[in-house]
Formats: C-alpha cells, structure tokens, sequence
C-alpha cells in the first residue's frame, strides 16, 4: 500500500489566499535588495513579478550597478502558493558593471553599460511553514539578449565600442521567504 501525503488544502470556509509578498535571500546575499508580489487568480494560476536594485559602487570603482524586473505566469500542480510549480517569466536588466569579469567576454580590465532582455522556463517548489509564511524554492532557465557600450577600465570618456552578446543558461534562481495575505 503506497502512502501519500496530504498537503494542506484551502477550506470553504477560510478565505482563499489572493496575494503573496517575497525577498529572494540569494540576491539579498549579494547586496541585491529585492521584492516581490504574486497574485493568485484562482487555484492553479498565478502571476509574480519581482524588482531588484543594486547601486553599490565597491573599491577601486568597482561596480556591480544594475535594476531588474522579472514577472512570470505561474501553473500549480495541486494548489496555488502551495508544492511544486512551473513558470514562464521575462526579464529587462540596466546595468553599469565596471572591473569585475562576468559573462562571455566581459573582462575585468573593462567596463560595461547597457541592457539586456529575455526570458525562460522555470520549476519551482514553495513549502509551507505557518499559515502567513512559506520558503520558495525556483530556478528558470532560458535567453538573455545584450546591448552594451564597452569603456576602458577606469571609465574612459568614449566608448570603445557597442557590442552585443548572446546567452542561454540560468536566468533566475531563488530561495525567497514568502507572506501570505489572506
């Protein structure tokens, strides 16, 4: 006989959960101060949208400056806010990244200003811990497209060019504490 377990279900006599606030820690890990809403439209579907901003500026001018804004459509397997779901987001990201080396080509001995747009897949597992607080789990994967103007590092006057770049990888991951408002 296979055991299966339950997950709590939404009664007719409580009010069904509409709305969820979130912080992703791992972004708020790498001085990333970020919020999020989702609103539930009935038991499977959901829309979330989240904002990011980082404006710090850290030694020698070094600078991981950006804004983000993801939001995605979410489908629930057994309820909304509650086990496992699959998403389909977007993002838009502004960026001004000065000494430090990321993606193809960006080296450290640049700096870089410009945007970038795209968009994905993702699965994600929310675990209840109280009635007002869950712990999400997610990673998205898809396309990001890049538009940028490439400077010297210190930051010259002109820049050396305007260059695009082309990624397909991890575009969202999070471990976000979420409150439930009812």
């Amino acid at each position: 006989h296979l055991k299966t377990r339950s997950l709590p279900a939404i009664s007719a006599s409580r009010k069904p959960i509409f709305l969820g606030i979130k912080t992703n820690v791992l972004y708020d890990a790498i001085t990333t101060p970020n919020v999020g809403a989702e609103v539930a439209f009935n038991k499977h579907w959901s829309v979330e949208a989240s904002g990011y901003y980082n404006g710090w500026t850290f030694s020698s001018d070094k600078s991981f400056k950006h804004w983000m804004i993801q939001p995605e459509v979410r489908y629930w397997i057994h309820e909304r806010f509650n086990g496992h779901f699959f998403g389909v987001h977007a993002q838009y990201i502004d960026y001004d990244f000065a000494g430090l080396k990321l993606l193809y080509g960006m080296e450290k001995k640049n700096s870089y200003n410009g945007n970038a747009y795209g968009g994905g897949i993702s699965y994600g597992y929310q675990l209840y811990v109280s009635p007002r607080w869950n712990v999400e789990f997610t990673a998205g994967f898809g396309y990001l497209h890049f538009e940028y103007n490439k400077y010297a590092f210190p930051r010259g006057d002109a820049p050396i060019g305007k260059f695009r770049n082309e990624y397909w990888g991890l575009t969202k991951a999070g471990i976000s504490i979420v409150y439930i408002i009812k």
